[in-house]
């Protein structure tokens, strides 16, 4: 995972983060792909932890591999960087399909309480990115149940990139292409956004259910 600060963000503290060397072969994967990426500072200077879900390679980390890799990542190259200083999560959902970048709803759950207390009082906002309408539905119904009531308040849908720039410098966070494309896609095809238009790059069929939770989330990250 590369550390960034865009511009005039500063860096980011180690800590006590683990070389790359001594990662495994599906933490190491994770690293690659930069599913999750530490980059400069929000409008109110703090840090940025982007995590673009179409990155997570969903069909080499399946099942209780994948939720081990992903404890591992974030508890040896993510957390310590992080430290006990004020950050936000900017979360990329755009274009992620269930079987091929979603580890499962028992997984993120799993990984969201091994997350230590020091860290979770330091997160002070996740930023949804073009969430659709089922990922709205889902949290709306379940997410008070599957996360604190903490975490809950603190999701921020944005549907938009304009949006996400009211919070972000646009030279703190990098963006992936596809995302500008999508978002260029939705302003001409809104009714996308309400999921009476398809995306064709989205499927729509039911998932793998992997906890009494998920037999809601049919369409929860479409």
């Amino acid at each position: 995972m590369s550390d960034s600060s865009g511009g005039g963000g500063g860096g980011v503290g180690r800590g006590n983060v683990v070389p790359v060397s001594q990662l495994t072969d599906q933490e190491l994967l994770l690293e690659k792909l930069e599913v999750f990426r530490i980059q400069g500072r929000d409008k109110k200077g703090r840090t940025i932890l982007r995590i673009v879900g179409k990155f997570f390679p969903g069909r080499e980390l399946g099942g209780a591999r994948g939720e081990e890799a992903l404890k591992g990542y974030l508890e040896k190259r993510v957390f310590p960087r992080l430290g006990e200083r004020p950050f936000v999560v900017v979360y990329v959902h755009t274009r992620v399909q269930r079987w091929d970048n979603f580890p499962g709803v028992a997984a993120l759950r799993s990984v969201y309480e091994a997350v230590p207390a020091a860290v979770r009082a330091a997160l002070q906002a996740v930023y949804f990115l073009h969430p659709g309408l089922q990922a709205r539905l889902f949290f709306a119904t379940f997410g008070r149940f599957l996360f604190s009531a903490g975490l809950y308040g603190k999701l921020k849908y944005v549907s938009r990139l304009e949006f996400l720039w009211e919070h972000m410098r646009k030279r703190e966070v990098e963006i992936p292409e596809f995302v500008h494309d999508h978002d260029e896609e939705l302003e001409r095809r809104p009714l996308m956004d309400y999921g009476l238009e398809s995306d064709h790059h989205r499927i729509y069929d039911a998932p793998v259910m992997d906890s009494a939770a998920s037999m809601y989330s049919l369409r929860c990250i479409s």
